[in-house]
């Protein structure tokens, strides 16, 4: 997977665009600003807008093209990100260290899926909140992005089962408007998820 998402990042544009997902930036909006952990960040929009919000960002992702325009993106922002070159297996932070965590369309095969997110539970400080937006099987029908293998989608069962931990403050599957570079364009089936550490 690293070398398709060196490849797909090596595109002189930001192929997923340069500003946030807007469901990740209408929910980071409601939270004071702390310290923020964002897996497979790619190219660092929303890290970048976390930081000129106050946020401390830390993120990783397996793509050195992704890092290199992220902190392209930081520098021409003037903010700072803490970003590392890892994939989920070899990412590690401190317990309880974070006031929220995002996965933005970080979708993984459904082998090490659960496994992967239940790991960044940890993480989270009581009372921290995970974010998530991703695309539900529905997104097969439309040519707008995301992974063309359904078990890597997410269902409200999974993501129910995944972060049973959490107290879910919102899940629900809708339709969106994406306009988040030409990899993301166009109407969209997404799923959302607001929860909170207990």
């Amino acid at each position: 997977m690293k070398s398709f998402w060196d490849e797909r990042y090596a595109a002189p544009e930001y192929v997923y665009g340069e500003t946030p997902n807007a469901f990740f930036k209408s929910q980071l909006e409601k939270l004071s600003p702390g310290l923020l952990l964002l897996p497979c960040e790619g190219e660092g929009r929303n890290a970048v807008f976390a930081a000129q919000m106050g946020w401390a960002v830390a993120a990783f992702d397996q793509s050195e093209m992704g890092r290199d325009k992220a902190l392209r993106l930081a520098e021409h922002r003037a903010v700072q990100i803490n970003y590392q070159i890892c994939d989920w297996s070899e990412a590690s932070y401190p317990a309880e260290s974070f006031d929220a965590i995002a996965l933005i369309f970080a979708h993984l095969p459904a082998a090490i899926r659960a496994a992967a997110q239940q790991q960044l539970i940890p993480y989270l400080k009581p009372g921290g909140m995970l974010i998530l937006e991703g695309f539900n099987p529905q997104q097969l029908q439309y040519q707008t992005g995301g992974p063309k293998d359904p078990t890597m989608l997410f269902t409200e069962a999974i993501l129910r089962q995944d972060f049973a931990e959490l107290e879910l403050l919102e899940l629900y599957e809708t339709e969106a408007e994406l306009d988040e570079g030409p990899y993301h364009s166009g109407r969209a089936a997404v799923i959302r998820l607001v929860g909170r550490k207990r």
